[in-house]
């Protein structure tokens, strides 16, 4: 396999390099992502990188931008969640 754009920086602007699912949680904290993707659109409890704790609602198939190193099952509601990184 050949990377065309392996000497190009990786920014947060970047297409996401791999993409993990996720099975929320209300204890255990994930990779910090680059963004996250939903199957089925909903609210979204996360903790982002700074500590923060909030919800974001998401929309189903489009990249959100954020850097979370939690997402919750208390207060989630989408589902098909996807870590992006």
């Amino acid at each position: 396999m050949t990377d065309n754009f392996s000497d190009y920086a990786v920014t947060m602007s970047s297409p996401a390099d791999d993409a993990v699912e996720v099975t929320p949680s209300d204890t255990a904290d994930i990779d910090v992502t680059r963004g996250i993707n939903v199957a089925t659109a909903g609210d979204v409890k996360v903790t982002t990188k700074k500590g923060t704790t909030t919800v974001v609602y998401i929309a189903a198939g489009i990249a959100f931008p954020i850097r979370a190193s939690r997402i919750w099952s208390t207060d989630t509601g989408a589902t098909g969640i996807v870590a992006l990184y």
